[in-house]
């Protein structure tokens, strides 16, 4: 068949930021000439929470899990030699979406390129926020009225820019069922689209429902993953045609981008995330009637560390071969009319359905959040059972665990280490941005921000005045804090309940003979310092402690080490634990173990767990702490005992 038969490859993408803007874009223009056919911006977690690189809360984050943007000249760097008219851009932020997108435009206007004709997309999903990922800043109501900020302004200035990117990726992350990530998805979708009713003309509506997108995982039961992108499509224009009378069938596409599961990759025998990569991106390429349009796809290493550069050519390597050597894009739907993949689909959008109708019940996804929070920890817990019980099989984890070592590796571990001083460089070239500007426009721009969003009207004409002044992306944030208030999602764990009982009888008996030699009941605090929202993990420890009998203080996501000790001389707990993902584990330990001494709390024993090196975890250990974790400690009835282990009196009294 000629290449003219075939279908159009998807886009390309690699997920990618870290350390500078200009270390960035040097790094995007690498991947371009590589073949990679569109861009797709990691942002470090000060960008995504609306602070700029030199707050408090930036410490060790600058740089870490994507790049800084704090102004206008972050941006500029970011893509420079880059034509924005030519390229389809994802940026994946949610809360400063608005901000970010704001100042992509200005960006775009620099370089002479028609609005009208930008590509892309803001992810814009603040409702994921609260239930997985935790970058949210202001509390849900006016946090959507700004997705329909963007939203609006996209429909009359950039038409063929998705203003809001529906993201279950994160709801599998966090633990999500299919039928759940169907739901809480499309609840969200709806929450969106029941806000811009109004927004414009009741016969522009469609155009406005066809350009919301979705961003979805697919998981390594590719079978019932290929089944729920089907369930997806069916859903999606169900509820355009009956919910929102849309009857153009091309507004009603179901329009995706993807990455693959990043919890399934594993830190034992990291060689074997090649295939579950691979076996993962089959499920939303193979169905032509659920193919994905943009595929983006972690590397072997990611449970390890950031990725080098190679690493990312790998995981290009593997969408151009699927897409140029194999015969996929040859063939019609490969799977229509199969009466096992009918079966599946109808039953996974059954479940949905009836998700959906319980989501409506409790008000629609804002009304919804505290119970969906609670339904993903549980779901989470069930599956972390099931591994280790051992009745989900994970290679080289808990099954088949002895191998040789992995050939990938080098000197470095097999990951990319981000210069420290690279922090400081950002630092230093933030307060270089404001000593130059104009700090009249500033105030100007900053009040005529703070007018809109008080008034209720659009911030995004505003927030591109804002950008243009030279205002940093703290600035913007605390004008929507100052206005909206800031929010503190709910963590899960009070609500969940636990379906786990077998071998907890002997952690309880341990906790109750502890107990009684400590005076009082054995009480944990786990914290989340920094502005790691990745909680999966620290919600787990916490549901599985309570579950074991232990007191547990848990105060979920964005704790200072400040906050941390004043809970622990508070709460008096005999363990603290600290879980952080985003790689600033060493700068945010050696702060709070400094200030636990201070504090006269140095006998309190500390444990740490995240994506952890060997080497920083040396370095944790000879800080005071008493025990590192990272991934491949899966079993939680053993990090549990090693807590027991650890306040039992007689042990400490031993050492």
């Amino acid at each position: 068949m000629s290449d003219a038969k075939k279908d159009r490859p998807w886009l390309f993408r690699t997920y990618a930021g870290h350390s500078t803007a200009k270390k960035s874009n040097e790094l995007y223009r690498t991947n371009l000439a590589k073949g990679q056919t569109g861009l797709s911006v990691a942002f470090d977690l000060p960008t995504q929470t609306g602070y700029d690189s030199d707050h408090q809360l930036a410490r060790g984050e600058v740089g870490k899990v994507g790049v800084p943007v704090a102004h206008l000249g972050d941006m500029r760097a970011l893509f420079d030699q880059i034509p924005l008219e030519q390229m389809n851009t994802s940026m994946t932020i949610n809360a400063t979406a608005p901000w970010l997108l704001a100042l992509y435009i200005a960006v775009a206007e620099e370089q002479g390129a028609d609005i009208s004709k930008l590509q892309g997309t803001v992810q814009n999903d603040i409702i994921k926020e609260y239930l997985s990922r935790g970058t949210y800043i202001c509390p849900p109501k006016p946090s959507l009225k700004l997705i329909t900020d963007v939203a609006e302004y996209c429909y009359s200035a950039v038409p063929k820019w998705n203003p809001m990117n529906v993201c279950s990726y994160h709801l599998q992350e966090a633990g999500a069922t299919p039928e759940q990530e169907l739901a809480f998805a499309l609840a969200t979708a709806q929450a969106v689209l029941d806000g811009l009713k109004d927004k414009v003309p009741a016969e522009d509506f469609p155009k406005l429902v066809g350009r919301i997108s979705f961003f979805v995982n697919a998981g390594i039961r590719f079978v019932t993953e290929m089944c729920k992108m089907r369930a997806f499509v069916d859903l999606w224009d169900e509820i355009c045609r009956e919910r929102y009378g849309v009857e153009d069938a091309k507004y009603r596409r179901f329009r995706y981008g993807v990455q693959v599961n990043s919890l399934g990759l594993t830190e034992q025998q990291p060689e074997n995330n090649v295939y579950r990569i691979l076996i993962e991106m089959l499920a939303v390429t193979l169905s032509k009637k659920a193919r994905a349009r943009a595929v983006q796809l972690p590397a072997w290493n990611e449970a390890l560390g950031l990725p080098r550069p190679w690493d990312q050519q790998w995981s290009l390597r593997m969408q151009q071969i699927m897409a140029y050597e194999t015969d996929l894009l040859e063939y019609e739907d490969l799977f229509d009319n199969n009466p096992a993949v009918e079966a599946k689909v109808e039953a996974l959008k059954t479940g949905a359905r009836h998700e959906l109708a319980n989501l409506e019940g409790m008000g629609g996804a804002i009304g919804a959040i505290e119970y969906m929070k609670s339904q993903l920890v549980n779901s989470n817990a069930d599956r972390l059972n099931d591994i280790e019980a051992g009745e989900t099989t994970v290679v080289g984890v808990n099954r088949w665990t002895e191998g040789e070592p992995s050939p990938l590796m080098d000197e470095e571990g097999g990951i990319m280490v981000v210069d420290p001083a690279m922090e400081q460089d950002q630092i230093d070239r933030l307060n270089a941005w404001r000593a130059e500007r104009d700090d009249s426009a500033v105030k100007a721009a900053l009040d005529a921000l703070r007018d809109a969003a008080r008034n209720g009207d659009n911030v995004m004409i505003p927030s591109i005045t804002a950008a243009k002044a030279g205002v940093t992306t703290g600035e913007w944030a605390g004008v929507m804090r100052e206005v909206f208030g800031q929010f503190r999602g709910p963590t899960g764990v009070s609500r969940a309940v636990s379906n786990k009982t077998e071998g907890l009888d002997e952690i309880r008996s341990a906790i109750d003979a502890v107990s009684d030699r400590l005076g009082r009941r054995l009480k944990f605090l786990m914290g989340k310092p920094g502005l790691d929202g990745h909680s999966n993990g620290a919600e787990q420890i916490a549901f599985r402690a309570r579950d074991c009998g232990m007191d547990i203080d848990y105060e979920g996501i964005r704790l200072t080490p400040e906050e941390i000790v004043e809970a622990s001389l508070k709460g008096a707990p005999h363990v603290v634990g600290l879980s952080i993902l985003s790689g600033s584990h060493i700068p945010l330990v050696s702060d709070l173990m400094e200030k636990m001494r201070a504090a006269g709390l140095g006998n309190t024993p500390v444990v740490v767990g995240g994506i952890i090196p060997d080497d920083d975890a040396e370095r944790l250990l000879a800080m005071g702490v008493r025990k590192v974790y990272t991934p491949k400690d899966f079993e939680l009835n053993r990090i549990m005992m090693d807590i027991v282990t650890l306040a039992d009196p007689t042990e400490m009294a031993a050492e």
